[in-house]
């Protein structure tokens, strides 16, 4: 089989598992079951899901005449990292409400590099820096977006207390009234953020090493490079300084949740936004 059709095939039934994972997932929210079986079979099907993810994400990056990586890439690997934490984390923590909300959201990025083939990154693939740098800046754009998402749960709850008779009218009362306490998740919150921070913080020193070794100096100041590293710092500043006001201030409800999401939006715009203008907008793929 070429590759491109079991590219194709494989894409298509990773994506259709995940809406799977979302529909038992979000079924299994509604209905009253036990606490131990709630989420068995989303979970049972996540590894499944994850498995087929890593596949078509590697025949993505390597499977295209050598490495490629783009935006599309990006937000695959992202969701994906994402994913095994959730499915990590769920048996230690309850965060597994969230599949419903991941899973749609994984099924649309696993299959966007076929779409969107990214750049050439022959020379510098074979660079152990910027092997490290592609890793560690994943491992924080994912433990980030699972901090995103989390804060946006946080958020639905918060509204539903202040107004409950919204959750009952659009059916969310009792899948709401069934996840841990609003303190609870926001203590979650800020150990994924603080977990998301040392990442970046690594990602943005990774990143100078990297330069420095393909280009022999620590920052390349070409447009690309400024936009992301503008954005990427400014991310770093806001993720830093809500984890500051927490420590000194005690910062926490709504204001954490402002703060998470700039962060992440920032965050975003750092190296996806970047990516798709260049490779959507200004159609610079090569």
């Amino acid at each position: 089989m070429p590759s491109t059709e079991f590219y194709g095939l494989a894409g298509a039934a990773t994506a259709l598992v995940y809406l799977a994972i979302a529909a038992v997932g979000w079924t299994e929210l509604r209905v009253d079951l036990p606490e131990g079986r709630r989420f068995g079979l989303a979970s049972a099907l996540m590894p499944v899901a994850l498995a087929g993810h890593a596949v078509v994400l590697g025949e993505a990056v390597f499977g295209l005449g050598g490495l490629r990586f783009g935006f599309a890439h990006a937000l695959s690997a992202t969701l994906l990292v994402t994913g095994i934490l959730l499915w990590v984390e769920g048996f230690f923590v309850p965060l597994r409400g969230l599949y419903w909300l991941v899973a749609p959201i994984a099924a649309l990025t696993v299959e966007l590099p076929a779409f969107f083939p990214g750049v050439s990154l022959a020379a510098e693939g074979s660079s152990d820096a910027m092997r490290l740098h592609l890793t560690v800046a994943i491992l924080a754009y994912s433990v980030l977006t699972v901090a995103a998402l989390h804060a946006l749960l946080m958020a639905t709850v918060d509204h539903y207390l202040h107004q409950p008779a919204a959750g009952t009218r659009h059916g969310l009362g009792p899948v709401l009234s069934r996840l841990p306490p609003l303190l609870a998740l926001e203590s979650l919150l800020f150990r994924q953020i603080a977990v998301g921070f040392a990442l970046l913080s690594a990602t943005l020193v990774s990143g100078s090493i990297f330069s420095e070794q393909l280009f022999g100096r620590p920052l390349q100041l070409d447009h690309t490079t400024v936009h992301k590293m503008v954005f990427a710092l400014l991310a770093w500043l806001v993720f830093g300084g809500l984890l500051a006001g927490r420590a000194v201030f005690g910062w926490r409800g709504r204001t954490a949740l402002r703060w998470t999401f700039t962060g992440f939006v920032l965050l975003l715009l750092a190296y996806v936004g970047s990516r798709f203008v260049l490779e959507v907008i200004l159609r610079r793929v090569a």
